[in-house]
């Protein structure tokens, strides 16, 4: 499985509409920006007041792109109008140049969740959906079947981080769930939910958390949910990156970095090999275009990235292993990396 590029002009846009998303974003500030240290890392806060309390919204971690965005976003006297337009005339021609666009329901959603900083306070779309945005970040054009659609989507979040950013979704996510006639599907624990299923239709909403001991429903208290810890997905998402989505003005949000997400397709298609295995094939094909791609443009990441999951473990080893014997063309991009 292939992929051709888009068009210089295509490569051009997505990163300029991507760059006017994440600039967005820190243009609404209703105080004063402020730094906070825990456990050796920073993080900006947006610090206001409301009466006589003190209010913290969360910006970001303490970076020198964001510094420079912050910077950037002060400068620009653009009035907010005239920016939502630019980013349209940029989501149309992303459009006509053929990149991937969103089903209205799928589209709208995405932009509630954003809107409601589910993105912003650590939510990382996985699975399908992710995939389908490497289409900007890697400059690829993705037939349909490559990227059959898919009515899931997976959101995952660190615990530890949803706990420590002392913010939380607004409106909460369980409303904007509601809002859009999603209910919570039955689980194991009584009361608690990491799945939404919408009442008309197939859709379904997961939530997601890295496993560290034994898998099962953690709280993420900045999104107010629950979510299913899985093994492996902490490499997943670990320092993921932006992405625009090519819908009405753009919407921003976070994906995986592309390196892990193909290696952890790797660990996923053995996993999951015996119970399913239309999407275990379905795993190694989306694993195989990244690794080509990233051999081709991204050589160093793709290593480190590679060494980095062989160096966990035996288990982790033997499930790279495992898919790869299955893969001789990809076993031997990987080898000459």
């Amino acid at each position: 499985m292939s992929a051709a590029p888009h068009s210089a002009l295509a490569h051009a846009a997505y990163h300029d509409l991507l760059r006017s998303l994440r600039d967005e974003g820190l243009r609404d500030l209703r105080g004063t920006p402020s730094l906070v240290t825990r456990n050796g890392r920073g993080y900006w806060y947006d610090s206001f007041r409301v009466g006589a309390d003190v209010r913290k919204r969360y910006i970001g971690e303490d970076s020198p792109d964001l510094a420079a965005r912050m910077e950037r976003a002060r400068a620009d006297r653009a009035p907010a109008d005239q920016r939502r337009r630019d980013r349209s005339r940029l989501v149309r021609l992303l459009r006509a140049e053929g990149f991937l666009g969103l089903d209205p329901t799928t589209g709208s959603l995405m932009a509630a969740l954003a809107g409601a900083g589910v993105f912003r306070l650590g939510g990382t779309v996985v699975g399908t959906h992710a995939f389908r945005l490497y289409e900007g970040e890697l400059n690829l054009r993705l037939g349909l079947d490559q990227v059959a659609q898919t009515d899931d989507l997976d959101i995952a979040s660190f615990e530890r981080l949803s706990l420590a950013l002392e913010d939380a979704a607004a409106p909460p996510v369980q409303q904007v769930l509601a809002d859009f006639d999603f209910d919570p599907a039955p689980s194991i624990e009584p009361g608690r939910a990491w799945r939404w299923r919408q009442t008309a239709g197939n859709a379904l909403v997961e939530f997601l958390t890295p496993a560290f001991d034994q898998e099962g429903l953690r709280d993420l208290p900045a999104l107010g949910v629950q979510a299913q810890a899985l093994r492996h997905l902490n490499y997943l998402i670990a320092e993921p990156i932006h992405a625009a989505i090519p819908y009405r003005s753009g919407v921003l949000v976070q994906i995986p970095r592309p390196e892990r997400f193909a290696i952890h397709k790797l660990i996923v298609a053995d996993r999951r090999r015996d119970q399913d295995r239309l999407k275990s094939a379905k795993d190694r094909a989306q694993a195989a275009l990244l690794i080509e791609t990233l051999a081709r443009d991204r050589p160093d990441d793709l290593a480190e990235a590679h060494e980095d999951a062989l160096s966990r473990g035996p288990r982790w080893r033997d499930r790279i292993a495992a898919s790869l014997a299955r893969m001789p063309d990809t076993a031997a991009i990987l080898a000459a990396v």
